[in-house]
């Protein structure tokens, strides 16, 4: 008998997904929302940072006490010369639906598959396009980078975690018999399929996901072309603000 996928089970999602619900407002002017519906009755919301019409652009999934709005005070993206399209889950921000495992797969192939039009109405011209994720967001960004193959520039993984076995086995409560990487999200496995050049970033004193996972998913990575940067001191969630000039500087060195 065939043993069922957990990543839709109700004790992961419950740990995995903080849903927060925030209204938003255009208020910058190289900042606006743009809505993505990724299947009948469900809309999802992103904020696009503008850079430029011949600006390469990163798709970005954030982590999962996030919202694409917090990145809004972010300009690093828009003075490299980045356009920057940030992506919420189901349930994030103004997004419709329920968050679950196979929702954020499908909807990373999804929002992936529109992009191209989406950046087209808007105007941008180049078709430089690097897949991104943090945390969670990871997840989003390997199962489209397995997928989209030689048609992205890059793929770019922070603070992201390789197994989901562990976190299982932090929740408690799992028959034996689910404990298994198999049934999971399966990130170590499927980087091993992604070719593309790869950039992962990771603080070494992370307390949520520790910095071997990074260690793992660089070494079984299948890029010729990558780059393990671990920042020193940085813990899960203060990466950016203790490593700010390594974490910028290692992105525009990667996409630049």
């Amino acid at each position: 008998m065939k043993k069922e996928s957990v990543i839709d089970h109700p004790l992961l999602i419950s740990y995995m997904f903080y849903p927060m619900r925030t209204r938003y407002r255009d208020s910058y002017q190289h900042i606006h929302t743009v809505n993505i519906t990724v299947e009948d009755g469900i809309t999802l919301a992103s904020r696009f940072h503008f850079a430029g019409t011949d600006c390469p652009t990163i798709l970005f999934w954030h982590g999962n006490g996030e919202v694409a709005s917090q990145y809004d005070h972010s300009q690093e993206y828009v003075e490299m010369g980045i356009n920057f399209l940030a992506v919420d889950f189901r349930g994030y921000g103004e997004s419709e639906g329920i968050p679950t495992g196979s929702n954020l797969l499908h909807d990373a192939i999804t929002v992936y598959e529109k992009t191209p039009n989406l950046l087209k109405e808007i105007g941008i011209v180049s078709e430089q396009l690097y897949i991104m994720g943090r945390s969670l967001g990871c997840t989003a960004a390997v199962e489209v980078g397995r997928y989209a193959q030689g048609n992205i520039s890059g793929l770019i993984l922070e603070s992201g975690r390789a197994f989901t076995v562990p976190v299982m086995e932090r929740i408690g409560g799992f028959d034996p018999k689910q404990m298994e990487e198999s049934l999971g999200f399966k990130n170590h496995e499927k980087i091993a399929d992604i070719a593309v050049p790869t950039l992962i970033i990771h603080g070494e004193k992370d307390e949520i996901i520790p910095v071997s996972d990074a260690k793992a998913m660089y070494e079984n990575s299948a890029a010729k072309a990558k780059k393990l940067v671990k920042i020193a001191n940085a813990g899960h969630n203060d990466l950016m603000m203790i490593g700010h000039d390594e974490y910028y500087a290692a992105i525009r060195n990667f996409i630049f």
